[in-house]
């Protein structure tokens, strides 16, 4: 194989990654934000399929990626208030609220996509610059990226800044690590919560509606494939830290890609174990974390899991 040849495979490679990558960050960076402010929102995985389908089917009907995409967001948005009412409105169990709403999702999802089975739409258009994506190599990788992946990336960075560099931030933190104290200073904890689970369902019908818009233009049903479930892992993977939420979402994706290429390339290897690949990595992921500081290590918000506190 020619240098020309292996630095095409490498690029092609990398764009895979990318887009592998990019409804997971987007998933877990709002997953990020909620599970700081103290909660744990298991209905990640229902409300990225719900965005999928509302997603494409917004695109679908007025030809606007952008509407579609708005349409993913406010699907996502819509069953994380639906989460929020129940948990911190009703005080109910949220392990249990998270998993109902994710049968919930899987189940309304393919309702409302049953009739764009077999339907395409033209995909998120790429970045175009004239001399700069065609750089060998790195142009159509940094300079030839759909819309998504920049505004995942430009998430991160404001979502880092928002939490470590803003007096909001600091506050929301606090109403994570101590929503006793918080509360006793004055915040409006359940307020603070609710904008929070908000913006991470927001984020996670983003993060679904990414597929039929962008990774494939066609809807099917479960095709969020349990991305939301690797989500949520890798909120822990990063430690709760935004930073490191972009470094595990990318490893993620690109054991995704490996497998495909590995299929591919006919290995001897059963399929069926090259397609758990993703999911092993995850479990393999969380028991190293365990073993090393257990699954509530210092990092992890100290209220996480309470379900409610009053508001003022």
């Amino acid at each position: 194989m020619g240098w020309l040849d292996a630095a095409t495979l490498t690029e092609a490679i990398i764009l895979s990654v990318l887009a592998a990558s990019t409804p997971l960050l987007l998933a877990a960076a709002g997953e990020l934000v909620t599970e700081r402010a103290g909660v744990l929102n298991l209905g990640l995985e229902g409300m990225m399929i719900m965005g999928a389908a509302c997603g494409f089917a917004g695109a679908y009907f007025t030809g606007s990626v952008t509407i579609g995409a708005l349409a993913g967001l406010l699907a996502g948005m819509l069953m994380s208030a639906l989460f929020a009412a129940l948990t911190l409105g009703l005080a109910v169990n949220q392990v249990a609220a998270g998993l109902a709403l994710t049968i919930f999702g899987a189940g309304l999802s393919g309702l409302i996509g049953a009739g764009f089975v077999g339907a395409r739409i033209e995909p998120a258009p790429h970045l175009r610059l004239p001399l700069l994506t065609g750089i060998p190599l790195i142009g159509r990788i940094a300079f030839g990226q759909d819309g998504f992946v920049y505004f995942s990336l430009a998430l991160v960075a404001a979502i880092w800044w928002f939490l470590y560099r803003t007096r909001a931030g600091l506050i929301l933190r606090a109403v994570g690590d101590n929503h006793v104290s918080a509360h006793a200073l004055g915040y409006p904890v359940l307020r603070i919560r609710t904008w929070a689970v908000l913006f991470g369902g927001a984020c996670a019908g983003l993060g679904g509606a990414y597929l039929p818009l962008a990774y494939t233009p066609f809807f099917i049903p479960g095709m969020t494939a349990g991305r939301g479930w690797i989500a949520l892992a890798l909120v822990v993977f990063a430690s709760w830290r935004p930073e490191r939420v972009v470094i595990g979402a990318y490893l993620f994706g690109a054991v995704t890609i490996l497998q495909l290429h590995a299929q591919a390339m006919s290995l001897p290897v059963p399929s069926q174990f090259m397609s758990s690949l993703p999911y092993l990595a995850t479990v393999a992921v969380l028991i190293a974390i365990s073993r090393r500081r257990g699954l509530a290590g210092s990092a992890a918000p100290a209220s996480l899991g309470v379900v409610f506190v009053p508001d003022r």
